[in-house]
């Protein structure tokens, strides 16, 4: 397990949010200060990988090397920090480097409670490699309900998604974390689904809230990043000692595109929130479908939790449901669309569709997969800024062509063999 040297980890200073200002105009001018020298509106890209000295010691300006920091990183960095309302934010090369570096800053022998439908790649590192240094995991469905029976005296963090991947499933933060507090244990919200303009958990008594900036935040499918958002000085002490320790970091290329698509993150995720509310109630009311998973819907059965967290009480540009024919049939949806892509990942500009069991949950164990609700039949969709009713029209036409083209076949088919 990682021991933090206090003594040497990098102190930068606090970046509060603004306390006037409105996300939209956040999110255009947070961390984007004009070039004192040329009045450049747009931030240039530092790719030195080192700074001059005026003497040992001395650096000219506030940086020595680039993997401890970099204008384009903490430029970015300020951004998020002003959007989740935190003090400070961390960036790092992917949000599995998120997920592994806050998990490494616990000290061996600690335990870990997490709600049972969390991301793959979360799951994989959780029972794969959290426990090579010596950190015990305990998954829960229903985490709001048992997280008292499963705090141990070695339990030092509590992880939540909400919404949860892929089943949509929401988390009462506040719940939660006054129960965690009383016992001196971390909360830890996983964000990506929603993105800051939806969601701020530390508003909610979260201590880190974390992104795959891959997705919703920087919204345009061409950058893997990962940050974390939080407030308390000893913790930001801990984690910027790790990050720079580990060298997990972005490129400075990475750190500017990110912040460019950050920009627009209030209109895209307005926009992902209207077209997925529409494709959910069109699924809603479609005889092909057997149930739908969204917190924007009156029948999601937390609904309450999404008018008390969510801005607006926006359900989101993720839904996922399941189709009537099994596997089969939801296979044969995600090669029939035509506006949705069949493709892992979510949050950009383009609308995707996946079968979580298949693909990004995969290494999970059925058994385990089913127990969460992900079931071989579950799709799951994101919605990009496509026409709305384009979306419809699609999700539509597919289920035409998967569920009653089938009957229609297999009745002709069975027409045929009695000829």
């Amino acid at each position: 397990m990682a021991i933090v040297d206090f003594d040497t980890a990098i102190e930068t200073p606090p970046r509060p949010h603004s306390p006037v200002h409105g996300f939209g105009t956040l999110a255009v001018h947070a961390g984007s200060p004009h070039d004192p020298a040329t009045g450049a509106v747009i931030e240039s890209i530092s790719l030195s990988t080192t700074f001059a000295q005026s003497a040992v010691g001395k650096p000219i300006g506030e940086y020595e090397y680039t993997r401890s920091s970099n204008p384009n990183r903490t430029n970015f960095e300020n951004c998020i920090a002003s959007l989740e309302k935190a003090k400070y934010a961390l960036a790092f090369s992917s949000g599995s480097a998120t997920t592994a570096i806050i998990l490494q800053s616990l000290a061996a022998g600690s335990h870990v409670v997490s709600v049972s439908d969390v991301y793959g790649g979360t799951h994989r590192y959780f029972t794969k490699v959290a426990s090579a240094h010596g950190v015990r995991v305990t998954f829960t469905p229903s985490i709001e309900l048992h997280i008292e029976d499963l705090i141990t005296p070695e339990t030092k963090l509590i992880w939540i998604e909400t919404p949860s991947n892929p089943t949509l499933s929401l988390v009462d933060i506040r719940a939660v974390a006054d129960i965690a507090h009383r016992s001196g244990i971390m909360v830890v919200v996983d964000n990506t689904f929603l993105s800051p303009y939806v969601q701020n958990p530390l508003d909610h008594g979260a201590d880190i809230v974390v992104h795959s900036v891959t997705k919703y935040i920087n919204g345009h499918s061409d950058v893997l990043m990962g940050v974390a958002a939080l407030n308390s000085d000893s913790l930001h002490e801990r984690l910027r000692f790790l990050q720079n320790a580990i060298g997990a970091v972005p490129s400075p290329f990475d750190c500017w595109l990110a912040h460019r698509g950050v920009k627009t993150l209030h209109l895209r995720a307005r926009e992902a929130s209207k077209n997925a509310a529409l494709v959910a109630a069109a699924l809603q009311d479609s005889p092909h479908v057997i149930s739908v998973n969204y917190p924007g819907l009156a029948s999601h059965p937390h609904r309450k939790i999404a008018l008390k967290q969510h801005r607006d009480g926006l359900g989101g540009g993720m839904l996922s449901f399941r189709v009537k024919g099994g596997q089969a049939a939801a296979e044969e949806f995600c090669k029939t669309t035509q506006i949705f892509t069949l493709a892992e990942s979510l949050g950009g500009v383009e609308s995707l569709v996946e079968l979580p069991g298949s693909m990004t949950h995969a290494g999970i164990p059925v058994e385990q997969r089913e127990a969460a609700g992900v079931f071989s039949d579950l799709i799951r969709i994101s919605c990009g800024v496509e026409e709305g009713l384009d979306l419809v029209d699609d999700v539509r036409q597919a289920l035409e062509k998967v569920v009653v083209g089938a009957k229609i076949s297999n009745g002709n088919g069975s027409a045929n063999g009695h000829a």
